[in-house]
């Protein structure tokens, strides 16, 4: 048999790479060195623009050529870096000779050596790594997350009156409404999104042990501390002052654990709409040309929100193993950090792909308002603890002698399947006064929904 041509690995780069492209605009090697490339060059642009080293600022055309570097960067660009990189076995090194060479062309060979001025090359990764993480979050992952949510309330709000016998244990139990139980995953959601919204992005630039030394032995009249924290903070970041060699990757355990966190009350989601769909109250509206099963045609199945919680559980994995690897490194510096942090757009990835599966299967889902009616009408015995609690109440203000009325409910109902002429009779049997016994002959269990419509105002 002979051998395929190249084939991507991961499913992400392969079938599913419509739904998550995005994800490479940011957190490929390719967006990596893009990043690297805006960082030596703004880097090397602050000296010259604060005259420092001896330097002078460029010309306002010059400056705009250099910076155009990174706007335009390409296909070509990647290829070259690639090439240096296959001679210097150092990929930060290959960025340098790359932009090396762009000064050359731009007759600036006279400050090629500010490039890389001062830095060891976690100064460029950890800042490439924190401009391509931010964007790829809010370009990308915030945007589908949002897009989720937002779907979320819309569905909340138009089924916010819909009664619906709620189930725990898997038990009939007090009634809800289904809009009420959406929005609970919003109001879950949205408090985890402010969270990710509120990352601090950090970045360091201190040389190769975190204390400035070359910086400081080059020229030590500049207030370094400040130079640094004037570059990360131009590059929109948080400056870290204290840190070893890398940045200590707190922030993003942080985000990660986050975002993990996010990714789990959306299984949370899936596995409830999956197990609504089983039992009828959601239909599944069919997609033209579609098919749901390789020999039964009849089927129509909830692919889109079993596909996401794979992928759920996948994102998760692999962000709960960054979160505790990237916050330990041996002394001053190891290299673990370094071939975990290649795998965030996998982990964002398989994220992206479920938050794209999610939208989708919720839009192509209809409420069975005639399925939820018909399963209250056959749980009348949910309203026990209606009953056992206003007379609790009847009790207490001296209106009924009943004894235990907790025990008399469970006599009257625990395991047992009632309807509502039975617990009419029931009622009216009590020892209760009139106005309390009319309001519970007149309850239905579509009506014994409490508050549920109202709280849904929580996410408006």
């Amino acid at each position: 048999m002979p051998p395929l041509p190249p084939q991507p690995i991961s499913p992400l780069d392969g079938r599913y790479r419509p739904a998550v492209g995005e994800i490479g605009e940011f957190l490929s090697e390719a967006g990596l060195n893009r990043a690297r490339v805006h960082v030596e060059i703004d880097w090397l642009l602050y000296l010259t623009d604060h005259s420092l080293i001896g330097s002078e600022p460029l010309d306002a055309e010059l400056a705009r050529r250099l910076r155009a570097v990174v706007q335009e960067f390409g296909q070509a660009d990647i290829d070259e870096i690639a090439a240096f990189e296959a001679t210097t076995k150092h990929d930060v090194k290959a960025v340098e000779y790359y932009v090396r060479r762009r000064l050359d062309e731009l007759g600036l060979t006279a400050i090629g050596e500010l490039t890389h001025f001062g830095c060891t090359s976690e100064d460029i990764n950890n800042l490439s790594y924190a401009l391509t993480i931010r964007s790829a979050v809010t370009e990308v992952w915030l945007p589908a997350f949002t897009a989720v949510i937002d779907e979320l309330r819309r569905q909340a709000v138009l089924y916010r009156d819909v009664p619906m016998l709620a189930h725990t244990h898997g038990q009939p139990a007090t009634p809800t409404t289904m809009g009420k139980e959406l929005a609970v995953n919003v109001h879950r959601l949205e408090r985890v999104k402010a969270q990710i919204e509120g990352t601090e992005y950090l970045g360091k630039f201190s040389g190769a042990t975190g204390t400035f030394a070359a910086d400081l032995v080059a020229d030590p009249a500049v207030d370094w501390q400040a130079v640094s924290r004037g570059f990360v903070t131009s590059l929109g970041l948080e400056w870290n002052p204290l840190t070893t060699q890398i940045e200590s990757h707190d922030w993003q355990a942080e985000l990660y654990s986050r975002i993990s966190h996010a990714n789990r009350i959306l299984h949370n989601l899936c596995t409830d709409v999956w197990t609504y769909i089983s039992i009828g109250y959601f239909t599944q509206i069919p997609v033209a040309g579609a098919t749901g099963s390789s020999t039964m045609p009849h089927k129509v199945n909830p692919i889109r929100f079993e596909n996401a919680e794979a992928n759920l559980e996948l994102s998760s994995a692999l962000l709960d193993s960054l979160a505790s690897t990237l916050v330990t490194s041996r002394l001053q510096r190891d290299l673990t950090d370094s071939s975990a942090q290649r795998n965030i757009g996998v982990a964002l990835g398989h994220s992206v792909l479920a938050l794209d599966n999610i939208r989708g299967g919720l839009g192509q889902i209809a409420l069975n308002e005639d399925a939820l009616a018909r399963d209250l009408d056959a749980n009348w015995e949910v309203l026990g603890e209606a009953i056992q609690t206003v007379v609790r109440a009847e009790v207490t203000a001296g209106r009924s002698s009943i004894v235990d009325p907790y025990a008399l409910l469970k006599e009257l109902t625990r395991g047992r399947r009632i309807g509502q002429a039975e617990l009419v009779e029931f009622v009216q049997g009590l020892d209760i006064g009139d106005e309390a016994k009319a309001r519970l002959v007149a309850l239905t269990p579509a009506g014994y929904t409490g508050l549920a419509s109202q709280l849904v105002e929580h996410i408006l």
